[in-house]
């Protein structure tokens, strides 16, 4: 997915196929049983182009089950317009950027956009610890929150100063591995102590 011309982009057969051919390499796979090149193409102008039902569970399934544009009227070249747009882009793009070049109302490129980042989400944190033998693990924190000025007036703190108001977040990242994020209500050994 290089090029922005590739008809994948502009026609909604060549998106499926083009899907079918990552997601299928041995033929149709069947979500509901798992059954492999066992399916049949639903033919006719009462089925929409690219179902298929399975000859061992009888269940019908498209290549989008199971994936993040299942069950959307967004047509399915649109989708993968907005996800190369968005892993493509070296700065990030944002929804209304992607609502102007695909054609989206700002309601329906912002649920885009949400519905690809969090299929990107890792996901959630194991129990288990981070780290281990010959790995490295980076820990800081931030403040987050802006400034009292911007804030309306409902909303500020009295006579904040500096990051006073700003909310403090923790973060253990692993060279090449997870990272895993905390709000804490202060940072000191009390508050840290547990999550390291």
């Amino acid at each position: 997915m290089s090029d922005f011309s590739n008809p994948i982009f502009h026609d909604e057969t060549a998106a499926r196929e083009w899907l079918e051919a990552r997601i299928w390499p041995e033929g149709p796979t069947c979500p509901h049983c798992g059954t492999i090149d066992q399916a049949t193409l639903m033919r006719g102008k009462s089925h929409r182009p690219g179902l298929y039902q399975c000859n061992s569970c009888r269940e019908p399934f498209t290549v989008t089950v199971g994936t993040l544009y299942e069950r959307s009227k967004i047509p399915l070249h649109k989708w993968l317009a907005a996800t190369h747009l968005m892993m493509a882009s070296k700065k990030g793009m944002s929804a209304l950027e992607i609502g102007r070049l695909l054609g989206f109302s700002k309601k329906t490129a912002w649920f885009v956009c949400h519905r690809i980042r969090e299929s990107l989400r890792e996901p959630k944190a194991s129990s288990e610890p981070m780290g281990g033998e010959g790995k490295t693990v980076e820990i800081d924190e931030t403040f987050v929150g802006g400034k009292e000025r911007n804030k309306h007036r409902s909303k500020r703190v009295p006579k904040a100063q500096g990051g006073a108001a700003m909310e403090p977040v923790f973060a253990l990242v692993e060279r090449g591995g997870q990272v895993r994020s905390h709000h804490v209500e202060t940072v000191n050994a009390k508050t840290l102590g547990p999550i390291v």
